[in-house]
């Protein structure tokens, strides 16, 4: 792998766990989630404005990161965006990581590590 790909890759990681995170904010920053209001005030939540913001910039991570690599190389290393925004949901919003889930973190990581290698 170059470290375009590296670059890229660890781009994508990084603005997709911060998007899925400032949406896990800005959801339950509101306490009233009922009613046309909620969905406005959401619409001018700063977290969803900051989530919307790095998913653009995912966006085109993921695109030029798919442009360097083969579709299923590049769909498989990004799974790993599932462990990393489970680990940070864990440390942020105190989420429980059942052993199951503990498992599937440890088996999405070991397929992620066996691609990174053998490719």
């Amino acid at each position: 792998m170059t470290v375009t790909i590296l670059i890229l890759w660890f781009g994508n990681i990084i603005f997709d766990t911060a998007g899925q995170l400032s949406f896990k904010a800005g959801a339950i920053a509101l306490k009233e989630n009922k009613g046309s209001h909620y969905w406005l005030r959401l619409l001018r939540n700063h977290w969803i404005i900051l989530g919307i913001s790095c998913y653009f910039a995912e966006f085109l991570l993921w695109l030029a990161f798919l442009s360097l690599v083969p579709l299923a190389e590049g769909v498989l290393l990004g799974s790993i965006n599932i462990v990393a925004i489970m680990i940070a949901g864990r440390i942020l919003f105190k989420e429980q990581l059942s052993k199951l889930r503990l498992l599937g973190i440890l088996f999405v990581a070991l397929g992620v590590a066996i691609i990174g290698i053998y490719t």
